[in-house]
């Protein structure tokens, strides 16, 4: 049997990703901030395929103990899948807040960095998987979008840039890139449910359970197969068009 570990686990895309590897037989460690959603999740799932560590994932030295205080059945991680981020504000770059951008920073780089980090070895032992979760937003850029694209870049060239290093090891690396999904994103991001209901309504856009089934489907492909970069819109989104700026004269 399998093991993965989800980061940001209690909500959205995470969340569907425990409940989808779990499904497929897989056994999981969901970590995030939310200690009463894990357990929930848990008791859904089952503690024999579920363990849960209720953590901030910009905390160094949390990240440590929950790696190294894994318990027996949990400590062969096979898949790293690196969900955990947010995106904080809306504002152009001249009105944003600095403490936005940097907790936008912590949590969708350094963190990811982090944790990558810790497990390699393990992943690299196991001939295992890491599968990163970046964005549309690291390729096409728009108003309000500066340092959240920013990091989503980071987190692709950063997928890249694993996949070159562990040439020869038998780890595979993938860079899942979603458009719009409805999970909770957009309410964290402005703080208000209506203008979340609002930006989705009528759109069909994806769920956090389209994307989980992505991830699996990358996880159980045969180990001589590697997906570098998969971007995923839905038929109802496609690319922005230029801006132009025009003057009154």
């Amino acid at each position: 049997m399998k093991t993965a570990i989800v980061t940001g686990a209690t909500s959205g895309i995470g969340e569907a990703a425990v409940r989808a590897f779990a499904a497929a037989g897989w056994r999981v460690i969901g970590t995030g901030r939310r200690a009463d959603r894990l357990d929930a999740l848990a008791e859904e799932v089952g503690h024999d395929r579920l363990h849960t560590i209720a953590f901030d994932i910009r905390d160094a030295a949390a990240r440590e103990r929950a790696v190294h205080d894994l318990p027996d059945g949990f400590r062969d991680i096979d898949l790293l899948v690196n969900n955990a981020g947010l995106a904080l504000g809306t504002s152009p770059a001249q009105d944003a807040k600095l403490d936005d951008w940097t907790t936008m920073i912590d949590t969708n780089v350094t963190a990811c960095v982090a944790m990558t980090r810790l497990l390699l070895p393990g992943l690299v032992a196991r001939k295992g998987a890491i599968i990163n979760l970046s964005s549309v937003a690291a390729t096409y850029p728009y108003t309000g979008g500066n340092v959240y694209g920013a990091t989503k870049a980071f987190v692709r060239q950063f997928s890249l840039g694993l996949r070159s290093d562990l040439a020869g090891t038998g780890v595979r690396v993938t860079s899942i890139e979603p458009g719009m999904v409805e999970t909770e994103f957009t309410t964290v991001r402005t703080g208000d449910k209506a203008a979340s209901d609002k930006l989705y309504a009528g759109a069909h856009p994806m769920t956090g359970e389209d994307i989980a089934q992505t991830m699996l489907w990358v996880a159980s492909l045969p180990a001589h197969l590697n997906i570098n970069t998969l971007e995923l819109m839905p038929v109802s989104q496609s690319f922005a068009g230029f801006q132009v700026s025009r003057t009154s004269e």
